[in-house]
């Protein structure tokens, strides 16, 4: 007899529940738009179930809500362990005392908070002096929620621009209508931007050879008179690699000489813009190049502040064309806005201004160059079990500064510069040698195996022309200190090994069984032996 192909768990519940039970204390597994949600602490108090899809014709009180709220979410994963996002999850608790202080803020009211609107400005001419704008006192650019709402506004205003240049030379802008071009390892926000605002996005395929990234050279295949702008990015969401921002804008300038047809860049810099400055101060990326005209970052990356917010800077005055700023006569004063909502909270900008101020340049250099320290201790460790394939590049010594054989006696391994200039991501796969030993193992097992131990490492497939390779990544924050590699590397070993000690399909859900009885490399540390205590009883209470 076949087994039902699916049981519906909250049906199933609620006829199993006692039939005679006060309506109080009623199951929450009841389905349906009227289905309530009972809670144990708020059943002490005598409180009657809430619904779940529906609001409550009554209240609970704000501790049972609390109480029931808080209970849900600690089926969330723990922050710490969250390596696969570049989300910022540490602050000091004077930032986070003044995001308390400032939470009913409302950064759009420039003239009922001045002081807020002053420290916002602030950031943005910190920014722009970062990113070797030509005038930071007088630069342009703004706050977002992230650096999806940045992205929107930097290809926006290239838009803008590139219509206004089509209708002086009497051309239309409609047929063919605008490109952008960005590698097809982009993020998918930098996509969001062409399908919104009617832009043709042009995907340049990546390859081994481009380092998982945009290759300058056969993105230039895709630019033509009615490209508006090249997407590049400081630092791959896949990989962590830079995309050589220098040899876009050389290759440029070479297509203006020849056509006349003047294509700008704007800098994804949602992870490196925020880091590239501090880890590589000499990396060549931001405004320095004349062609870069816009960038954008996350704050809440390795700007190190809690999340919900991004920035964008232009230049100059000339690339955020006027038609985008926005005059408004409201609550007593005139503002200007240039951002795709209105309304905005501004506890994340002080948390920002709070970070630039209290770190400065060093403590950001600090954090940055052990976050890469890190990062390249995992990466060895991977490569050196054999077990593992890295595909990022940050433990690698730069060829360019590479003298041949005596590389290792001239190369400072301590400097950073000797190294491959990346995010602090590892990017890494099976090993050839262990996908043939083993074909039958599934390298998503891992990430199943790893959440069962805590860690949260995503594992999926490269961007389009390298979809059929599939990368498990961390992104080394700063909380991910040495101690947590090393406990990452163990348990990533060990679960490597136990699923090649087994010979069925069934091995990895096995393996899941026994993750939390394997013996941890440090769990025998001041322990009994095995062989020095009596034998069991038979019962849990064994005799010592």
């Amino acid at each position: 007899m076949a087994l039902s192909k699916h049981v519906n768990a909250d049906h199933l519940l609620q006829q199993s529940r006692d039939k005679k039970s006060p309506s109080h204390f009623a199951n929450l597994t009841q389905s349906g738009p009227h289905a309530p949600l009972s809670h144990s602490y708020g059943a002490r108090y005598g409180t009657d179930p809430i619904p779940k899809y529906h609001i409550p014709s009554k209240g609970l009180d704000p501790q049972s809500a609390y109480q029931l709220i808080h209970d849900e979410l600690t089926l969330d994963g723990a922050p710490l362990l969250n390596l696969a996002s570049f989300v910022h999850t540490y602050m000091h608790p004077a930032g986070v005392k003044l995001m308390e202080e400032n939470l009913t803020k409302n950064l759009i009211d420039t003239d009922e908070y001045p002081a807020t609107q002053i420290i916002h400005n602030r950031c943005i001419s910190i920014l722009a002096d970062l990113w070797h704008a030509p005038s930071t006192q007088n630069a342009i650019g703004t706050a977002t929620t992230g650096s999806s709402e940045a992205i929107q506004l930097g290809g926006l205003a290239m838009k803008r621009i590139w219509q206004e240049k089509r209708k002086a030379a009497g051309k239309s802008i409609h047929e063919p209508g605008p490109n952008i071009i960005m590698g097809a390892n982009a993020q998918v926000a930098l996509e969001k931007m062409a399908r919104y605002f009617d832009v043709e996005c042009r995907l340049v395929p990546i390859s081994v050879e481009s380092n998982y990234r945009l290759d300058p050279k056969k993105a230039m295949e895709y630019v033509d008179e009615n490209t508006i702008g090249v997407f590049v990015i400081l630092g791959s969401t896949y990989t962590g690699h830079y995309e050589p921002v220098k040899e876009m804008s050389d290759l440029l300038d070479e297509y203006e000489a020849k056509t006349g047809h003047s294509v700008p860049i704007h800098v994804d810099g949602a992870s490196g813009g925020f880091f590239a400055p501090f880890a590589t101060p000499k990396l060549l990326w931001d405004f320095q190049i004349p062609r870069v005209v816009s960038i954008n970052t996350s704050g809440h990356k390795f700007g190190l502040a809690y999340v919900g917010v991004g920035w964008v800077i232009w230049r100059d005055k000339q690339h955020l064309p006027k038609d985008l700023i926005f005059e408004l006569h409201y609550l007593g004063s005139v503002e200007y806005s240039f951002s795709l909502n209105f309304s905005r909270p501004a506890a994340p900008i002080i948390a920002q201004y709070f970070n630039l101020i209290s770190l400065g340049f060093e403590g950001y250099r600090t954090i940055a160059l052990n976050d890469l320290k890190n990062a390249r201790l995992l990466s060895r460790a991977l490569e050196n079990s054999k077990y593992y394939t890295v595909l990022s590049d940050i433990h690698r010594l730069d060829s360019e500064r590479s003298l041949g054989a005596s590389v290792k006696a001239t190369i400072n391994e301590n400097d950073v510069e000797s190294y491959v200039a990346g995010l602090p991501v590892v990017s890494f796969r099976f090993s050839d040698d262990l996908q043939q030993k083993y074909p039958e193992i599934q390298q998503k097992w891992i990430q199943t195996l790893l959440r069962s131990r805590g860690w949260i490492v995503p594992n999926y497939e490269l961007a389009p022309n390298l979809e059929k390779v599939e990368i498990l990544r961390v992104v080394v924050r700063e909380n991910m200190s040495e101690l947590l590699i090393e406990r990452l590397v163990n348990d990533l070993i060990e679960i490597t090994e136990d699923l090649i000690k087994r010979d069925s399909p069934m091995h990895a859900l096995d393996a899941l069984g026994t993750a939390q009885s394997k013996k941890h490399h440090e769990r025998a540390h001041g322990q009994i032996d095995e062989g020095h205590v009596s034998s069991s009883s038979g019962t849990y209470a064994k005799t010592c």
